[in-house]
């Protein structure tokens, strides 16, 4: 534990000029409290405050090691694409907070979920720092109660979580219960030729990668294998879920293989 702390200190060290963003309870922190603060969490990414000193912790070297922007630039395509000034948003996979504070900045209510009680913990602790208020709770997207009214929203934000899954079939037509207008989903897809298997959704088959996870990683999913769909059964399944117009914005090769953007808006 003091090994943890003490490599959390000496980040303070460190003084960023990308990534500044004014924190309000952060920024009149002394370096000493500050230190203090990001030793008390197993933070795996940080943002600045507004004399560039690292709020949380890198995850390790190479990973979440740069300050994270606010907002990422998802954020500003969503925010142009739906207005979110006004709506109210549902985000999932909400991690440490970071794109829960960018989407307080813009909407008028969020509520963020995440699958691990410490990743809820770390996202009301960021966000109050930030002095802002969304409505944070555990929820085990393959395990929790889908008819949880607190998880319709007029918007969904979806970043980096449906290729953890075990069954993202029923997740996406779930999707379309939750959600009342519009979504935004970034996720890892697979190409047919990379398909090794095929598993069943309500009476119908679907082919998939299949890829280990494990729960002590903390950019993993929460059961022991998950899912990758095609990006044509993506798409069909958010059409079948009520999303009228699915529009595919970007496609990019990443180092663990093809990703997609996309925005999916109720006719």
């Amino acid at each position: 534990m003091a090994l943890f702390a003490r490599k959390r200190r000496a980040q303070l060290k460190e003084r960023y000029e990308e990534g500044r963003h004014e924190t309000p309870f952060v920024d009149g922190l002394t370096d000493e409290d500050l230190a203090h603060l990001n030793s008390l969490l197993p933070w795996s990414c940080f943002t600045v405050d507004a004399n560039g000193r690292p709020f949380g912790a890198a995850a390790w070297e190479g990973k979440r090691s740069d300050p994270q922007p606010l907002p990422d630039r998802r954020i500003e395509l969503f925010d142009e694409r739906y207005n979110l000034g006004g709506r109210s948003v549902l985000e999932v996979g909400c991690f440490e907070g970071v794109h829960t504070i960018a989407l307080c900045e813009r909407a008028r209510d969020v509520t963020a979920i995440d699958g691990r009680i410490e990743n809820v913990v770390k996202t009301i602790v960021r966000c109050a720092f930030f002095d802002k208020r969304p409505t944070v709770f555990t929820h085990d997207i393959e395990r929790s109660d889908p008819g949880d009214p607190r998880l319709r929203a007029d918007l969904c934000h979806h970043m980096g979580v449906l290729y953890h899954l075990s069954d993202p079939v029923t997740h996406l037509r779930q999707l379309g219960e939750w959600t009342g207008h519009g979504l935004m989903l970034d996720t890892h897809y697979v190409n047919p030729e990379d398909v090794d298997g095929e598993y069943e959704s309500d009476g119908r088959s679907y082919a998939y990668r299949r890829f280990g996870e494990a729960r002590a990683d903390p950019f993993s999913g929460m059961v022991d294998h998950s899912k990758w769909l095609t990006l044509d059964d993506i798409v069909g399944t958010l059409t079948e879920a009520g999303f009228a117009n699915v529009d595919v914005a970007e496609e990019r090769q990443e180092r663990n293989g093809p990703r997609l953007l996309l925005f999916a808006e109720k006719g």
